[in-house]
């Protein structure tokens, strides 16, 4: 009886250890939902944290349970901790590929791709079929400057059925280094890939389209045709126009002569039949996402002009709703419904009453213009627009259409991972202002995936506070404001600090009577920090050049004006100085191109703060980051930035994009 029951000890003893691993790699699953909220998964987290240590109180040496508390280490930034329990359970077996994909996500993590590639290919070594290393070699790849190999990897994963988050977030980031020199179907399908899968920035991927379409349509060769049948059937071309801003000048062509084709078939035949209807209802809101910046010829004007009168009469004769439907769809293609005469008859109906297809449509054109004019009615800004016509209200740019996908984490926990702060003494709530937050991505990014902060998001375009501020109530993210600068600037004086100051686009130099530098002095906290980049965009020649013009001329910033401007620069695309321009996404609309020619950034600004945050005594430089996101020593850019403070344009940052973040010291 004794020999029997030393021989069950042990087995009920491992018995215990495998429930308690199994439990414990359940709660790790949760921990990394996206399911759940971020405090949910800290108490998963939590919970995965106990049961490992239940099960090494039991079994010190563990490999399994080790290499799951790396994981956890890992995941709660701790990463040397977590790097020696991957050590400790491959000495206790060395032929987990587990362990090796773990060391090479924690490479990943310290940014060294090379050695995180060399760690996937053991653990590939030990499992042929691991496909979260395989994974993890694509990751390597990417961050190591090799996209196109990389994309192939993700590539594979999607058709062995990986279908996961980071494999298509992987993929579209490669997508948008790409060079596309032949029609390929495989890319096309990718494409569309893409495009289907919710939570991806489709905006991203205008570039890289619009490559593949410019070979597709062989738009290189002036006698090449295009044939509107085929158009109407091409879904990459479609959910293109839908989703994305292609900045191509020959796909800018090709959606004008697809337009102009769709209007002279219902200038001929007084019908929108129903195979020209999608490509219709997609061109709509490409034109409505360009601002309505392609060029039409008169005739094309005046038949939309006719169109226009014709459902103003029908308005007015009271005919049935569907026989509106065609008539508003090649309207829309031309200009924004809510700026039509009959704009007022169409409040009559809500959105959801109108066909399904056309929804989308309606919202841009009209419904969403409604709600964010309503918007504007709370700021003295507003009085600024009321002198110019409907077409030449600015509209809010960049147009995103989705929010980059992100982990629910907290603005502490970035601080304590990525900057190394001590975050105990801070509120549990953390005040974040976003300085030229545009049409509002980044910052309702930041609101929707820090679960500890409230938003102050500033910006100096009317249209955009508008814009981001409907988009905010429509993803019913609540811990964010927009605001124009004259209510920012009145926040701060009344003594509102912030722990956080995110720099965007800079003010124009049409506010002269206004200091970012100061602004933020004011406004920042004892231990706020700072971050900024370097760079500053809109500086080609061919903008230069514009605004000379601009200047000369004495030009204003309507709707005729830019789009003069455009064509001017679209007839003259191979002169070496528009190049650099016609590459850029802005210029594809006028919210792009009203920004860059008539409110361009002021250099002065950067200069101001970048000279503020070089003293010392009060800022310290936390963390540099290049263009490709690696960090840098801040010993050197710290010498940098205070030689440029004191006038050493030798030792300038300005043009190289860094991304510096600072932190005040009291």
């Amino acid at each position: 009886m004794h020999a029997q029951h030393s021989v069950q000890a042990p087995l009920s003893q491992q018995a215990q250890v495998a429930r308690l691993l199994l439990q414990a790699n359940l709660a790790y699953g949760e921990s990394n939902s996206f399911q759940l909220s971020y405090v949910q998964r800290l108490k998963a987290r939590q919970e995965c944290r106990r049961y490992i240590n239940e099960a090494l109180a039991l079994e010190g040496a563990n490999a399994r349970a080790l290499g799951l508390l790396g994981r956890v280490e890992m995941d709660d930034g701790h990463l040397e901790p977590a790097r020696e329990l991957f050590l400790a359970s491959l000495e206790q077996d060395a032929s987990q590929a587990q362990q090796y994909t773990n060391l090479g996500y924690w490479a990943l993590k310290t940014e060294r791709p090379a050695q995180a590639e060399r760690y996937f290919r053991q653990a590939l070594e030990q499992d042929r079929q691991s496909a979260a290393a395989f994974c993890g070699i694509a990751h390597a790849r990417r961050l190591n400057g090799q996209p196109d190999v990389a994309y192939l990897h993700y590539r594979k994963l999607l058709q062995m059925g990986m279908e996961w988050d980071s494999v298509y977030a992987g993929m579209l980031e490669c997508a948008c280094q790409l060079e596309v020199s032949k029609a390929d179907t495989e890319l096309a399908l990718d494409a569309i890939a893409l495009l289907k899968k919710d939570g991806l920035p489709h905006q991203d991927l205008g570039h890289f389209i619009a490559a593949i379409l410019h070979q597709q349509y062989d738009l290189d060769d002036p006698n090449a045709r295009v044939f509107l049948e085929a158009a109407c059937e091409d879904e990459l071309l479609i959910l293109a126009l839908e989703k994305t801003l292609m900045p191509d000048p020959a796909i800018e062509e090709l959606v004008s002569l697809l337009r102009r084709s769709v209007i002279a078939e219902v200038a001929q035949t007084a019908e929108l039949r129903d195979e020209l209807q999608p490509l219709t209802l997609a061109i709509a809101r490409y034109a409505d996402r360009t601002g309505y910046a392609l060029a039409a010829s008169e005739d094309e004007e005046q038949l939309v002009d006719t169109i226009n009168n014709s459902i103003q009469a029908q308005l007015v004769m009271h005919d049935p709703q569907d026989a509106l439907v065609g008539s508003l769809m090649v309207s829309a293609m031309y200009g924004a419904l809510f700026h039509q005469r009959f704009a007022v008859n169409l409040g009559q109906w809500s959105l959801t009453d109108w066909p399904v297809g056309l929804q989308p449509v309606l919202a841009a054109s009209y419904y969403e213009r409604a709600s964010e004019e309503a918007i504007k009615q709370n700021f003295a800004e507003k009085a600024d627009e009321l002198c110019l016509e409907k077409q030449d209200v600015p509209q809010a740019w960049p147009a995103w259409s989705r929010l980059s996908q992100q982990s629910e984490t907290s603005l502490k926990t970035i601080m304590a991972r990525e900057l190394g702060m001590q975050t105990d003494a801070l509120p549990d709530t953390l005040r974040l202002m976003v300085c030229g937050a545009r049409s509002g991505q980044r910052a309702l990014e930041l609101a929707r995936y820090l679960d500890d902060v409230e938003v102050v998001a500033v910006d100096e375009s009317l249209a955009n506070i508008a814009r981001a501020t409907r988009l905010a109530e429509d993803l019913e993210i609540s811990n964010i404001v927009f605001w124009p600068w004259s209510i920012a600037r009145q926040f701060v004086a009344d003594g509102h600090q912030v722990h956080w100051v995110e720099v965007g686009r800079l003010p124009s130099s049409a506010m002269t009577d206004f200091s970012l530098s100061a602004l933020t002095r004011q406004a920042s906290a004892s231990g706020a920090v700072v971050h900024l980049h370097t760079g500053l965009s809109e500086q080609t020649p061919g903008d230069r050049q514009i605004r000379r013009l601009v200047e000369a001329h004495g030009l204003t910033p309507s709707r005729s004006g830019l789009r003069q401007l455009r064509n001017m620069v679209l007839s003259n695309r191979y002169d070496p100085i528009w190049k650099a321009l016609l590459q850029d996404t802005n210029f594809y609309s006028l919210g792009g191109c009203r920004d860059r020619w008539f409110n361009p950034q002021d250099s002065r600004q950067l200069h101001q703060l970048m000279s503020l945050l070089s003293n010392e005594v009060d800022w310290k430089l936390l963390k540099a980051r290049d263009t490709d996101g690696h960090s840098l020593a801040t010993g050197p850019v710290q010498k940098q930035i205070q030689a440029e403070a004191l006038g050493s344009e030798v030792q300038s940052l300005m043009g190289q994009n860094l991304s510096l973040y600072f932190q005040r010291r009291r």
